[in-house]
């Protein structure tokens, strides 16, 4: 029944979504002449890889170039449409692609890279046993504000607690979220640039 959800809602928001899309690649396009979709390897729903795809939002071979695969806020590789992209995570937006072919869900801990799933601990690898998602319950607590260990952790309690209700919470907060504000639960609700 998750899987049919998740399709028809993917289905749904890939033509709701097709305006922004055309005018993000648009942007992407005219600022660099660069392939607009980025395509990376991630790991997905015990271990399997799987090709994530976003809407390309640094420059050209960034990768290879500055911090590597890790991104710092204010990294001199974001485009200036990249900057925008990502502050809206319009970006993630492709990623509705991967939902339909069950390579993701629209709730689950966000999918990282190999070398970071080598480094997990027996607990931390509880993260693989559902699909990665395009928002989830780290990402309404902080998102890349919080440090690598806590992200984890929260993934792994909602692999742990999920259920509807906690996946309806993740869906109504993540809007919230995206413009500004951190759920911060019990501590005190909802601080401002999260």
């Amino acid at each position: 029944m998750n899987r049919a959800l998740d399709a028809a809602i993917a289905g749904l928001g890939l033509i709701v979504a097709s305006p922004i899309l055309a005018v993000a690649a648009l942007a992407v396009k005219l600022e660099d002449r660069g392939p607009v979709i980025y395509r990376q390897t991630r790991v997905g729903k015990n271990g399997v890889d799987f090709e994530l795809l976003k809407l390309r939002t640094m420059v050209v071979g960034a990768e290879k170039k500055g911090a590597g695969f890790a991104v710092d806020k204010g990294d001199s590789r974001i485009t200036r449409s990249g900057a925008i992209l990502r502050r809206l995570s319009i970006d993630e937006l492709p990623q509705l692609w991967n939902v339909l072919r069950g390579e993701m869900s629209l709730i689950g801990p966000r999918p990282t890279l190999r070398y970071q799933v080598d480094e997990y601990t027996p607990r931390q690898r509880r993260r693989l046993e559902v699909r990665p998602g395009l928002t989830g319950w780290a990402q309404i607590h902080g998102r890349a504000a919080l440090p690598w260990a806590e992200r984890i952790e929260l993934d792994v309690w909602y692999v742990e607690h999920r259920s509807w209700r906690v996946d309806l919470v993740i869906l109504v907060r993540t809007p919230l979220t995206l413009f500004g504000g951190t759920y911060r639960g019990s501590t005190g609700g909802w601080t401002q640039g999260g």
